[in-house]
């Protein structure tokens, strides 16, 4: 019997002693999450799951491991299989709800939420998970779905209340985390620095702070607190992809080169922590866009192997056509772009810049039609995309189809009237009306003076905005020329040409490089005030021959003036 005794004894401390190991390995996968070393954790929870099928937290945090991977469906499969292992371990019902609302359905999500508090109401973790996972839909590069703040904040405010001792840090950092993605950093930094007071070895709030003081670009404050973390522990990741981002923005102030080199340096060692999963790789890919380097981007892009039917390779081949686009690698980016397009059947997934990339190299490619459809799209989707409009009106224009470049300028007027670009646009816009109704007037098709009208609005602007522009006074002063009465002309053409004049003559440095131009209106008003004030005429003729002696219609024009008059017939002897 004393023997029993003791293999009994014996062994129950092996069985309190194995709980204790699988314990010890959830916290470090766990770790390995917040760390995002991805593959590190799935590694370990596969383990867990296969060696421990009948715990719950085992199958939940393998699951969030696909969530924050992209793979949705892999992780429905395993929280599925999780609520049957363990029904009454609420957290696999969460993570449900949370794939769910990554997957667009609150409906569903909801339900599997509300099943969670049923099973455990009055515990705050439920409360905690579930306003987790109304956060989780924040993504970066997602311009559709965006997070459920109000339910997220109300479900995390009743596991603060339920949590009453305040003896859990994550209360805090998930506080912080729902004020810091709405951009309120005023109210996330007070919890961030309580989740310090209880949890002085927690490094993703300090991190979120540094990342707070990015965004409000306090640089300085920003890089101490994410060299604090690096310090306190060298080994963290995030710590230095948030520090390499924050390097990024900080070089756009000056394009100061050298903070543009560490925030690529600091990225590679994120890069280098997280054991370089195809996650870590893309984010890495997509900073390398952001950092303007397209070389290293088309090298990486086109290094990554991407399993086959794995949703991530469209974004592989996004990449591929941006950077190859912006070397100058125009086959390959439409060739990508095309394929991207062609695959990806979620139009929601499809961002403006996708569109403006394709509709880009359509344009190299000479296909102006496509270009046009496309970039309108990404207008349509970011007004900040004008510019590539602008491009395919210019294309136009180039190409002499007149009517088309007008149309389009038109259309990035009205996309974005007060961008940086848009005094180019209205000139060429009023050009393309101009030179529309000369073509028309050519092959005598006997165009509409609407077109003129139209021309001679848009220049106008162009006057309006920027008054030392001198060509406008002078397309004006051409364009009132034939919108005037041709047999009775009324002088449309007049203040125009002078305003031209009084602009270019105020500025001695610019009368020889305009005096062709100058030629021109000193002809046209000497020719107007030829049969009316042939003294005002011959003023207006000797200032043109002055400005460029080698014109002809001055030269003849004065000729004329000073010849005799010619005896009317029948009044001779």
């Amino acid at each position: 019997m004393k023997i029993l005794k003791k293999a009994i004894t014996l062994n129950v401390g092996l069985v309190l002693m194995g709980t204790a190991v699988f314990a010890q390995d959830l916290n470090e996968a766990k770790k390995a999450i917040d760390a995002e070393q991805y593959q590190k954790a799935s590694s370990m929870l596969k383990s867990l799951v296969s060696s421990k099928a009948s715990d719950g937290d085992n199958y939940y945090n393998l699951g969030l491991v696909y969530l924050k991977t992209g793979y949705i469906d892999s992780a429905r499969a395993i929280f599925t299989k999780g609520v049957a292992a363990e029904p009454k371990n609420n957290l696999n019902l969460i993570g449900l709800g949370e794939a769910d609302m990554l997957s667009n359905d609150p409906t569903s999500a909801k339900t599997n939420f509300d099943k969670a508090v049923a099973i455990a109401p009055k515990d705050y973790k439920t409360y905690l998970y579930i306003g987790k996972a109304y956060l989780a839909q924040d993504k970066p590069s997602d311009d559709v779905s965006k997070p459920d703040f109000t339910s997220a904040l109300a479900n995390i405010t009743k596991a603060d209340e339920l949590d009453s001792k305040d003896k859990d840090a994550e209360v805090f950092l998930a506080q912080g985390d729902a004020y810091a993605l709405q951009k309120k950093n005023s109210e996330a930094l007070g919890p961030y620095m309580r989740v310090n007071d209880i949890d002085p070895n927690n490094r993703r709030a300090k991190t979120q702070i540094g990342r707070m003081y990015k965004e409000s670009k306090a640089f300085e404050e920003g890089k101490k607190e994410l060299e604090d973390v690096i310090a306190a522990d060298a080994n963290y990741g995030p710590a230095y992809r948030e520090l390499g981002e924050l390097y990024l923005l900080w070089s756009s102030f000056g394009v100061n080169k050298e903070r543009a080199a560490k925030g690529i340096e600091n990225y590679k060692k994120y890069l280098d922590l997280t054991d370089k999963s195809l996650e870590s790789q893309l984010r890495y890919a997509q900073f390398l866009f952001y950092a303007k380097d397209y070389p290293t981007l088309e090298q990486v892009a086109t290094s990554l192997q991407v399993p086959a039917n794995d949703p991530k390779g469209l974004v592989v081949l996004r990449l591929k056509g941006w950077s190859a686009y912006e070397n100058k690698n125009y086959p390959l980016a439409l060739k990508s772009l095309e394929e991207f397009f062609a695959k990806e059947k979620d139009q929601n997934k499809i961002l403006g810049l996708d569109y403006l990339y394709l509709g880009k190299a359509q344009l190299k490619s000479g296909q102006d039609s496509l270009a046009l459809i496309n970039i309108t799209k990404a207008v349509d989707k970011d007004s900040a995309n004008t510019d590539a409009l602008a491009e395919v009106a210019k294309a136009y224009f180039d190409a002499k189809k007149y009517a088309k470049s007008a149309e389009v300028y038109d259309k990035v007027i009205a996309a974005n009237p007060n961008g940086k670009g848009v005094l180019y646009s209205y000139f060429y816009d009023g050009l393309a009306y101009y030179f529309e109704y000369a073509t028309q007037y050519s092959a005598k098709k006997n165009p509409s003076k609407d077109l003129l009208v139209k021309a001679d609005t848009a220049i106008a602007k162009v006057a309006q905005l920027a008054p030392e522009t001198t060509d406008a006074y002078l397309y004006r002063a051409r364009v009132n020329s034939l919108l005037d009465d041709e047999k009775a002309p009324k002088g449309l053409m007049v203040p125009h040409f002078e305003a031209f004049i009084a602009k270019v003559t105020a500025k001695p440095e610019l009368v020889t490089p305009n005096a062709k131009k100058l030629s021109e209106a000193y002809d046209n008003l000497g020719g107007f005030y030829f049969n009316t004030d042939k003294a005002k005429a011959k003023e207006y003729f000797d200032k043109s021959v002055a400005v460029y002696p080698t014109g002809t219609f001055a030269a003849a024009k004065l000729k004329e003036l000073s010849a005799p008059a010619t005896p009317a017939k029948g009044k001779g002897k």
